[in-house]
């Protein structure tokens, strides 16, 4: 894909994610959010680093629908999908060898 983060909104979801073919990590944050600012590094160089992977950012707060059909309960939050299908997802700030654990689990090739 690229070594860059596409910030989307609800419009664009179906287009960005469900019917992407391939791997997409979706990330949604909230800028009131503390532990986001911690994930945003780790999210830019997982950008850099999976060439295969597309990496989409969806704030919450003016994107209800995106969060309701992924149950995102937290922020931050992480949805892994493969084909529009949900295949993994994790809630929380996570440093970087957890989401690289996750996504290696998945993903057929790292960059």
């Amino acid at each position: 894909m690229s070594d860059s983060v596409h910030q989307i909104t609800d419009a664009e979801f179906e287009q960005e994610v469900l019917q992407h073919s391939g791997d997409v990590l979706a990330y949604f944050w909230a800028p009131w959010c503390g532990p986001c600012r911690l994930m945003s590094p780790i999210i830019n160089w997982a950008a850099g680093h999976y060439s295969d992977l597309k990496i989409v950012k969806l704030e919450v707060d003016p994107n209800p629908e995106s969060v309701a059909r992924c149950k995102v309960e937290g922020v931050p939050a992480l949805v892994l999908f493969r084909d529009g299908q949900p295949i993994d997802s994790i809630e929380g700030a996570i440093a970087k060898p957890k989401l690289s654990a996750m996504l290696d689990s998945h993903l057929s090739s790292a960059t």
